[in-house]
């Protein structure tokens, strides 16, 4: 998240490093924009070498399993934990007290569900919203968006979509749209754009329509069972730390299993021909006895090394114009660069596609100096520099944990459905300072800590001028 649908992103970035969105998730600007993928596995045909690249490939599966299971593992639906094949919401904004997880915003609501369409497909039905942004990001076991329908894709109206599975042949009702998942197994996140607390009742009324049905039982009542809790399922180490504290041996077994059910793509095939030779082979399980003593130990020392280099190649990744930090063009749509694959997923599991949601984050201002809270700065939007969305836009503040900032007046952020108040030229001034800066411009008023701080664009639906890097986010400049 991140954008946190709890427990989704479970490290707090480092500066400069990759922008944590979690479930909720990073962004980027064009294609043109990518960047080469960053090398966080050495070369060589060493069994080390290998070693690291397999974690790095292999990363995002696991941290999605250990999600799934973390998430799932529940007998009914609360606090955004859900049984299998049900929906879980978010009620009510985080404050400045919540510290479960990074990056929260004040924008939107969260509906998540795990799903298992291998017996048969589930069908997503949402009602109209009547205009209001919503989105249902859908991923596959690799972390790569499938499908997103909501606002940008389908509309606002009502809808029903049946998301199946890789190997699934058979007939949808007529008014059901077919969504086809890589893999049988799938995390929907879905946002629904709330404007402050005094909207949560009608996006709670819109919530409660968002439904989950099997397809044998569409069209009629029903009911969802109640779920099994597995009590050896460690429910309280984030998945990050739990894999940070696996050996290698532990992490290429786990990732023999998934991969018997989540068949790699075709194009990994040169990739698996490397993995192969120390042992991993997809339908397989996970045999070390054949391989030499050292191949073992520098298996087993594998995922430290490889979390080290991912965190290390993450704050080299991301490009950044005007003292902002725009991921690569590729989130949500890796394809074969497992590099920044596993970067994203590390800092940021789940993260949206840009033509979603792009998130710009900056930690220093206009010249390239940190931002501190002894300092008043100016976020200034020419009328032709306002952030160009179809959905809407936010600029939020967070500590240097990554955490909200306590003030006076309790607010977060600035958004764009708020009374703000535009110059008579069409522009736009944003007050970036720990004190009031007078009644007349309050509304403009985005407190700041004591100490130093870090800023997040969010933009919803974003034009396309944002996308091909037309338009860019003006540096935020010092006053004083």
């Amino acid at each position: 998240m991140t954008d946190s649908l709890a427990g989704a992103c479970t490290w707090t970035c480092t500066r400069r490093g990759l922008v944590s969105i979690g479930l909720l998730a990073a962004a980027a600007l064009a294609p043109r924009r990518a960047l080469a993928q960053p090398s966080v596995a050495p070369g060589g045909d060493t069994a080390g070498a290998i070693a690291v690249q397999a974690v790095v490939y292999g990363l995002p599966l696991v941290l999605m399993d250990l999600t799934r299971q973390t998430k799932t593992n529940v007998a009914r639906p609360v606090a955004l934990r859900a049984p299998i094949n049900q929906f879980a919401h978010a009620t009510e904004y985080h404050d400045a007290t919540y510290k479960d997880v990074v990056r929260s915003n004040v924008d939107s609501l969260y509906s998540t569900a795990w799903l298992d369409v291998a017996a048969e497909p589930v069908i997503l039905s949402v009602p109209d919203t009547r205009g209001r942004f919503y989105l249902f990001q859908m991923l596959d076991m690799w972390t790569d968006v499938f499908a997103s329908p909501g606002t940008r894709t389908t509309g606002s109206g009502p809808g029903n979509f049946a998301v199946v599975g890789p190997n699934w042949s058979g007939t949808l009702p007529a008014d059901v749209r077919m969504l086809r998942s890589p893999t049988n197994l799938v995390w929907v996140i879905g946002p629904t754009q709330t404007n402050g607390p005094s909207d949560y009742a009608a996006v709670q009324a819109i919530q409660l329509q968002y439904q989950l049905t099997p397809l044998s039982s569409f069209g009629r009542p029903y009911a969802p069972q109640a779920g099994t809790v597995d009590p050896a399922i460690d429910m309280k180490t984030p998945p990050v730390k739990q894999v940070a504290s696996m050996g290698g041996i532990a992490f290429f077994s786990r990732l023999a299993a998934l991969l018997k059910t989540n068949p790699p793509p075709p194009a990994d095939a040169p990739m698996l021909a490397r993995l192969a030779r120390v042992g991993l082979v997809p339908g397989q399980d996970f045999d070390p006895s054949g391989l030499p003593e050292e191949a073992r130990g520098q298996i087993e020392a594998s995922v430290r090394t490889a979390l080290s280099r991912i965190m290390a190649a993450g704050k080299t990744s991301s490009h950044s114009v005007n003292g902002w930090n725009i991921p690569p063009a590729i989130v949500g749509n890796f394809g074969t660069s497992y590099a920044v694959r596993a970067e994203v997923a590390l800092v940021g599991l789940a993260a949206n596609l840009p033509a979603d949601t792009m998130y710009p984050t900056t930690y220093t201002d206009a010249e390239g100096q940190a931002l501190s809270g002894t300092k008043r700065y100016l976020l200034h939007f020419a009328k032709s520099q306002i952030p160009p969305v179809n959905g809407f836009w936010s600029v939020t503040m967070y500590n240097p944990d990554s955490f909200f900032v306590p003030n006076a007046i309790n607010r977060y952020a600035l958004s764009s459905w708020m009374p703000l108040r535009y110059n008579a030229d069409g522009s736009l001034d944003l007050f970036i300072q720990r004190d009031s800066p007078g009644p007349s411009s309050e509304a403009n008023w985005l407190p700041t800590p004591d100490g130093d701080f870090n800023v997040t664009m969010r933009l919803y639906w974003p034009n396309p001028e944002a996308l091909d890097g037309r338009w860019v986010p003006p540096g935020i400049a010092l006053v004083a």
